[in-house]
């Protein structure tokens, strides 16, 4: 046996033996370093006779092969050893799944969202979509939105470049924007998704869900508005009656403005929504203001409509009793097992939406 093949043997036995990876890897230097033995090993083919070198060269391939393999399967083994003891060491991680878990749970965002689509999509709306990532026109100028207007500071709006002309949206209406430019009427959308404002408490964060409706069309009024929203409100809800009233408000894309209550009542520290002495503010809407549509290529002599503003976060709290809206990003699978929803009970109308 060669000094190199009795080398190559202990070399074995202490990556074998070797308990962390500072020690492993102070034996893969030694090893396949530039001074290492494997190496030093090839710098003697150039003094060997050539009928030797090819038989010289396999054995230093092949015990090369055998120790890095060896150096792999140690490395995972100590890896995995390190991690098992660092877990074991944690009180509690809240992001990984319980032992018992079986089957993932639909979020109630998720959910709320795939509720809101069956209810409108079964009056004629269809669901569209547009970038988190918009310019300062359609978020802001063809939605009416005056230059000094206090939603465009840097205090609300996160910009992305200097200009303050590339910004995450700031709600979901220019969806519309894009729908109407693309296009032309009559168009009865809505628009679900994600929306960022730089704000965070209990009931705001920063990024957060909600859901633009549009309905633009030939002598569209303020009653076909009322009548959708109605209808809406108690399918989403479940309930038979539902007390609801408008109160004038201001929005630069719609004229005239309304923000829209809706009654409840406190039972056994339950809100109890559909009627009772008390309003509690669900959503924005209004008649589409007629800058917006010439912005976005549509004649307001000839067609108008109007739009609403939900959101979607604020909506899943009040359903489902769920008190602080930060929850919702924790990533905790306790909370998502006690308010999630099982992934094969899509909500229909005629089944029931919720569980």
């Amino acid at each position: 046996m060669s000094e190199f093949e009795k080398k190559v043997i202990e070399y074995k036995e202490r990556i074998n033996n070797s308990k962390n990876s500072e020690e492993i890897l102070s034996i893969n230097s030694e090893i396949f370093g530039k001074n290492g033995i494997i190496n030093y090993e090839f710098k003697k083919l150039g003094s060997l006779p050539h009928e030797e070198k090819k038989k010289f060269a396999a054995n230093i391939n092949k015990a090369k092969q055998e120790l890095t393999d060896i150096f792999k399967a140690k490395s995972i083994q100590i890896q995995d050893k390190g991690i098992i003891e660092k877990v074991s060491k944690e009180k509690i991680d809240i992001t990984l799944p319980e032992k018992d878990f079986k089957i993932g749970k639909i979020h109630p965002i998720s959910q709320v969202i795939d509720e809101i689509s069956c209810i409108f999509s079964e009056i004629g709306f269809s669901v569209e979509e547009g970038p988190d990532v918009e310019n300062d026109y359609n978020n802001f100028t063809a939605l009416n939105t005056p230059e000094n207007h206090p939603a465009k500071d840097m205090h609300d709006t996160f910009y992305l470049d200097e200009d303050m002309k590339t910004l995450l949206r700031t709600h979901t209406s220019p969806v519309q924007v894009r729908t109407m430019m693309k296009g032309k009427p009559p168009f009865k959308i809505i628009a679900p998704g994600r929306t960022y404002r730089s704000d965070s408490d209990q009931t705001h964060t920063p990024m957060f869900h909600q859901l633009e409706g549009l309905h633009i069309d030939r002598n569209i009024n303020m009653g076909h508005l009322k009548g959708c929203l109605n209808y809406f409100i108690k399918e989403f809800f479940e309930v038979d009656k539902i007390k609801m009233r408008f109160r004038p408000s201001h929005f630069p894309f719609t004229e005239p403005s309304a923000e829209v209550d809706i009654g409840y009542r406190l039972e056994n520290n339950k809100i109890i929504i559909g009627e009772g002495d008390k309003w509690l503010e669900i959503l924005g809407c209004g008649m589409v203001h007629p800058n917006v549509l010439k912005n976005c290529k549509v004649d307001p002599k000839k067609y108008q409509g109007f739009a609403f503003g939900i959101g979607i976060d604020r909506l899943a709290m009040l359903k489902y009793g769920i008190k602080d809206l930060r929850s919702f990003f924790d990533c905790d699978f306790r909370w998502l097992n006690h308010y999630g929803f099982d992934p094969l009970d899509v909500p229909t109308n005629y089944r029931g939406l919720s569980r």
